[in-house]
């Protein structure tokens, strides 16, 4: 098993930051938006999309907090119990521009799932994605709006994505060969 690393902290705040200039750039109404990040890397990149915004623009930014362990369709195949983590969503998405961030996209089944999570909230005007990492090797016809790295790996490798207030490390993403 070989290890390598794909990006540092260095470069993760500038995928951040960067990122954060285009989704902020390309809202047609940027008075009507909300991020949401999916629990539990995205959760934390979408809390430092939204800072970066909000000093793009001096305004506070909607977000929220998506959980996708009900609408995962793996659920009878993983072996285990899910863990339920929080889902909040405080404000009426109807007719807003949501964008989903998520650590890595791989096979788009989570982030189908994220879909129909955030669907069940309402029916917003447009639904965006932001992917960290996209890995290749999609099973669904997905595609980040807004991605950091693209690498195509084989199926039987993992990437492991590190954030500081979440694992107690340094930022970081690896690649795990099998």
């Amino acid at each position: 098993m070989a290890e390598k690393i794909l990006l540092n902290s260095a470069d993760i705040e500038n995928i951040v930051s960067e990122n954060a200039q285009k989704i902020y750039h390309d809202l047609l109404d940027r008075d009507n938006f909300a991020l949401v990040g999916v629990q539990t890397r995205g959760v934390e990149l979408a809390r430092r999309l939204q800072n970066r915004i909000e000093e793009l623009s001096g305004k506070k930014v909607k977000n929220g907090i998506l959980d996708i362990t009900f609408y995962r369709d793996d659920l009878a195949t993983r072996g285990m119990l899910p863990s339920i983590k929080e889902t909040r969503i405080e404000f009426d998405i109807a007719r807003m521009t949501i964008v989903l961030v998520d650590d890595v996209i791989f096979t788009g089944r989570t982030t189908k799932a994220a879909l129909e999570t955030i669907t069940a909230f309402g029916r917003p005007g447009a639904i965006k994605l932001f992917a960290l990492i996209d890995r290749g090797n999609r099973e669904l016809p997905i595609q980040p709006d807004y991605c950091g790295y693209k690498i195509t790996t084989k199926v039987t490798d993992a990437i492991k994505v590190q954030l500081r207030e979440i694992d107690g490390v340094e930022d970081s993403v690896v690649l795990v060969e099998q």
